[in-house]
């Protein structure tokens, strides 16, 4: 399995859509919408969510994942002095449960690791990932409503023992 990360575009809109909108499906499923209301609102949810990114995390990046150059998910990251925050990872659900979220935030934490800052993310109270962040030693420091904000602190550095 190759994964590999390039920013999104603007010719990604849809793709990015479609990866929001399966997080949304369960939800979706609940409310007695036709299918282009559940459309509709998912659209603007996604619109407002990507606008207040953007507007809050200038820095950031934001990737689409790509398995084997296939499009599986996207990943938002920003980059703070002390902390890095996963503002969103999402995998489309035929790729879900196959190691790519846990070999992604890997590669996070041992950046934050190599860097000394703490990894931290939201994510909402009923979302089954919450097993693969505690196993990476992610623990809850608030409770946020709909979110718990989950930390995974900075590595202690190891002394040098060699002689």
């Amino acid at each position: 399995m190759n994964l590999t990360l390039r920013p999104a575009t603007d010719a990604d809109r849809d793709f990015l859509l479609a990866v929001y909108a399966s997080t949304r499906a369960d939800e979706m499923a609940m409310v007695p919408w036709d299918d282009a209301a559940k459309r509709a609102f998912v659209t603007q949810q996604f619109t407002a969510q990507d606008a207040f990114y953007r507007e809050h995390y200038d820095h950031a990046s934001f990737d689409v994942v790509l398995r084997d150059d296939v499009p599986v998910g996207r990943l938002y990251v920003s980059r703070g002095p002390e902390e890095i925050r996963v503002m969103d990872i999402a995998l489309l659900p035929e790729y879900r449960g196959a190691g790519i979220g846990a070999h992604l935030l890997g590669e996070i934490c041992a950046e934050a690791d190599a860097t000394g800052r703490f990894v931290g993310i939201h994510v909402e109270h009923h979302n089954v990932a919450q097993r693969l962040y505690a196993r990476l030693g992610f623990v809850p420091t608030a409770d946020r409503g709909v979110y718990l904000y989950l930390v995974r602190p900075a590595a202690t550095p190891q002394p040098n023992t060699a002689s």
